[in-house]
């Protein structure tokens, strides 16, 4: 969350009436208890009537504060990017803005810092979906998970207009792939008339490549063959950055390897 939202949000919680305020931490102790729930049990274990219990009051109760089940995950949902989104802002906001290939860097590792950290509610958010009603409002999630891809969006925004990487060729294209990634961006809020569908290929390709290893360690998919991924997303990220024009250096905790910094 940027220092303007912080200020926003507490700007507006101070101009809050007593009764909005206990309503306010009436909703946010159910999504606390719904968070928890879905941690534990995934999305079939989180009822009204559970959480209900839970808090000692009535199913028809909870109510007055979400419309459904399906609002309820969707607000988790949006809670849950939001965090990700503020560690994220936050490790971006902890490097000096000019320095575009260390907020990079410490901008990815944070977010596989979270993602480890934070396994269930990962899997909940990148895997499968909830199933909720095909006409319920997932607005508020989308437009969260929006707010935490805006940091690479931006940063990779600007490797585009310091022209740091060459564009592929367009003839590799197909009007399928094009409308494909069109949708991508649309759909994740990276689309603008200066961002050329090739930039949107190479983020695409960037962003599965980085997002693939994080997901193999998070599910435990390489932990028969595999005992520390670290040193693996250190080596796809040396090989991603350096394909942008970007820097590399190691973690500072990290003594260098031999996957050490490139120009």
């Amino acid at each position: 969350m940027t220092k303007p939202q912080v200020a926003r949000g507490q700007a507006e919680q101070g101009g809050l009436s007593r009764r909005e305020r206990v309503r306010e931490a009436t909703l946010s102790e159910i999504k606390t208890i719904a968070r928890r729930h879905l941690v534990e049990h995934g999305p079939s274990g989180v009822s009204l009537r559970a959480v209900a219990r839970e808090m000692g009051m009535t199913a028809p109760g909870l109510y007055r504060y979400v419309s459904g089940i399906d609002a309820l995950l969707i607000a988790i949902t949006a809670d849950m990017f939001d965090e990700l989104g503020a560690a994220v802002a936050a490790a971006d906001a902890s490097v000096p803005d000019e320095d575009t290939d260390r907020r990079i860097r410490t901008s990815l590792r944070a977010f596989r810092t979270w993602a480890i950290g934070h396994r269930s509610e990962f899997a909940i958010m990148f895997g499968p979906r909830p199933q909720v009603d095909p006409n319920a409002d997932t607005a508020p999630a989308i437009e969260a998970a929006r707010r935490f891809a805006a940091t690479f969006y931006t940063l990779f925004d600007r490797l585009l207009a310091e022209r740091r990487f060459a564009l592929p060729d367009s003839a590799h294209v197909t009007p399928e792939l094009a409308r494909e990634l069109r949708s991508f961006a649309e759909n994740c809020g990276f689309s603008a008339p200066h961002i050329p569908v090739e930039a949107v290929m190479v983020l695409s390709s960037c962003w599965v490549r980085l997002y693939g290893v994080v997901c193999m360690e998070v599910f435990d998919q390489m932990s028969v063959v595999m005992h520390d991924m670290e040193p693996l997303f250190e080596s796809e990220l040396h090989t991603v950055l350096t394909g942008l024009g970007v820097r590399y250096e190691p973690p500072e905790s990290t003594a260098p390897t031999t996957i050490g910094s490139s120009g």
